[in-house]
């Protein structure tokens, strides 16, 4: 698929997703989402890529769905359906065995604040903004906003945020559990590299299972989350990263793992 507003770059085990619509503030519409669907779905088939990384180009991460594109005939079923495709992808982020880290470059609100938070780990440039400003127009964040922000930060903090419109700033936002670090623009991509290396040298199949189970633990009772656990665990213990890992352990080594 030719790809025109973004870009994709695969290089020592992280693939890095760039949105390049920066006069628009990287503002997405359907073809942005379509090439953002085939860069994951193809990324997810390379088992060289371990990490997968979205960054903005310009001085926004990105401002969530261009309001032209977004916005006709939005009390009919053409409004569900681009709702939908947002959901979907942002839904295949987090469903996504490989970790997916944010390198937040400047303004993330909206709709891109909500793809951010789909996200597993979020690193931040001190110039970052965020927010939901939708009840600015009389709406609400609805592609996850108040759903996976409540879970992240709490209640008390998402109606904050959420009900005010107000922007926060990057320690602000990683104060309240927004984001995982801050660091100076220049730093962000290095900042954002250092956590997918460490990442990487963790088994990948453990870190795939632990993601999914983390996230699907937050929509169950606690017994079914422990059950999940014991579940995962006995896959694990099969697999030959776990007899690589304990054989590490033993040897007082470093672990390689494939994989497998």
């Amino acid at each position: 698929m030719t790809m025109e507003k973004i870009s994709l770059e695969v290089a020592e085990g992280m693939a890095t997703i760039t949105f390049r619509n920066p006069g628009k503030l990287n503002a997405w519409d359907g073809q942005m989402l379509a090439e953002l669907k085939a860069a994951v779905e193809e990324t997810a088939r390379q088992e060289a890529v371990r990490v997968l990384v979205f960054t903005g180009e310009g001085r926004a991460f990105s401002v969530g769905a261009d309001m032209n594109w977004f916005t006709p005939d939005p009390l009919t079923h053409r409004f569900r359906i681009q709702a939908r495709e947002a959901h979907d992808f942002f839904d295949a982020l987090e469903d996504l065995e490989k970790p997916v880290l944010a390198a937040i470059n400047g303004v993330c609100v909206g709709g891109g604040l909500e793809l951010a938070l789909s996200c597993d780990l979020r690193v931040a440039a001190e110039e970052a903004r965020f927010g939901f400003p939708e009840v600015n127009a009389g709406i609400i964040p609805g592609s996850g906003g108040c759903s996976r922000l409540a879970h992240l930060v709490g209640v008390g903090v998402a109606k904050e945020l959420i009900l005010t419109g107000e922007l926060v700033s990057a320690a602000e936002a990683k104060t309240m559990g927004l984001i995982n670090a801050v660091v100076p623009a220049g730093q962000l991509m290095a900042k954002t590299r250092e956590y997918a290396e460490k990442i990487m040298k963790r088994g990948p199949l453990a870190v795939g299972m632990a993601k999914q189970i983390i996230n699907t633990s937050l929509n169950v009772d606690a017994a079914t989350g422990r059950a999940l656990e014991r579940l995962g665990q006995s896959i694990l213990l099969k697999t030959e990263d776990a007899e690589e890992g304990f054989r590490a352990f033993r040897e007082k080594r470093p672990p390689k793992f494939s994989g497998k």
